[in-house]
């Protein structure tokens, strides 16, 4: 579904002019050590602006099979509608779990749900399957005592944005397939995610034209999580989710701009989910650019936001 919004489209249009400005005098991600890149967002947001971490955000290690890992934990002030599964984005190789307190915040806010944000391991430095792995083991966690623990009901919802999608959805598939708990999760939130690792046509066709991705600077991306497989390796089911079977999976929110390079990644793998048999919703944002919804000044980033507190809301009630 093409969503509409004739009144913000000037608006989303000067939002990408200026975007793609700022970004042409910025160096390059891919030409940047992780490390350092990882250090400067941390300290000032980069483009997403300063960075907020909120004080009633309180941290949670669970056992892996990697280490400990990480939840960040963010909790409603009234009675709880469920537990939403956070999987942040940033290609596999950047981000965090604490670098969405505030629009987790308004999730929490807007569809009274518990907030569990994974800190997945991040690659180069661990390729896949090492952040897999982690959110495996936390949603594992969460389904068999973690609500408890948190004091929260059992309705249970994951997602997350780009690479963080992806995640949730490979972590779904090895729910159902590993342990025997397809039915664990009542919603999947799944907002511009990479599905094929190999690249859909969008993705191909991209080129260097910088809108937060490039196709160089997701080549990069890729090289680092999946280092010397081939793109027919990285066609398998466990790395690209738009493979695999996907009976038995929860109803879905597809969110993606028209001006993604991601945007065939929801497409497709929205209309093999309907296939499948399951529930999906997809909700297409004319001329929006990944990330769009991390902006929350964008008319479009607080409506589709809006969207996905709804769905989550409506999912666990």
């Amino acid at each position: 579904m093409i969503v509409d919004a004739p009144d913000l489209l000037a608006e989303t249009r000067a939002f990408n002019a200026r975007l793609e400005r700022r970004l042409s005098g910025l160096s390059k991600v891919e030409d940047i050590p992780p490390a350092v890149t990882r250090r400067i967002r941390r300290e000032t947001g980069g483009i997403y602006g300063p960075p907020v971490y909120l004080p009633q955000a309180r941290e949670l290690r669970v056992p892996g099979r990697g280490g400990e890992i990480g939840l960040r934990v963010l909790a409603p002030e009234g009675p709880a509608t469920g537990v939403y599964l956070h999987v942040h984005g940033g290609g596999h190789v950047l981000g965090s779990a604490d670098g969405q307190d505030l629009r987790l915040w308004h999730l929490v806010e807007a569809a009274g749900l518990f907030a569990v944000s994974v800190e997945y391991r991040l690659a180069p430095e661990h390729p896949h399957p090492a952040g897999a792995d982690d959110c495996e083991d936390a949603a594992v966690w969460l389904v068999r005592e973690g609500a408890g623990e948190l004091g929260a009901p059992p309705a249970l919802a994951i997602g997350g944005e780009s690479a963080g999608a992806h995640l949730a959805v490979l972590t779904l598939l090895r729910l159902r397939d590993v342990h025997g708990l397809g039915a664990a999760f009542r919603a999947a939130n799944l907002v511009y995610g990479v599905y094929d690792l190999s690249g859909t046509p969008s993705r191909r066709l991209w080129g260097a034209r910088n809108l937060i991705l490039s196709s160089p600077l997701m080549e990069w991306f890729a090289d680092c999580y999946l280092p010397g497989l081939s793109l027919e390796e990285r066609r398998d089911p466990g790395i690209s989710p738009l493979y695999a079977e996907l009976a038995g999976l929860p109803p879905a929110l597809f969110t993606v701009g028209t001006l993604d390079p991601l945007l065939d990644d929801s497409l497709l793998l929205d209309a093999r989910w309907r296939a499948a048999g399951n529930e999906s919703e997809l909700r297409v944002y004319r001329e929006a650019v990944h990330a769009f919804n991390l902006f929350e000044e964008l008319g479009i980033a607080r409506l589709s936001n809006a969207e996905q507190a709804d769905f989550l809301r409506e999912r666990l009630a």
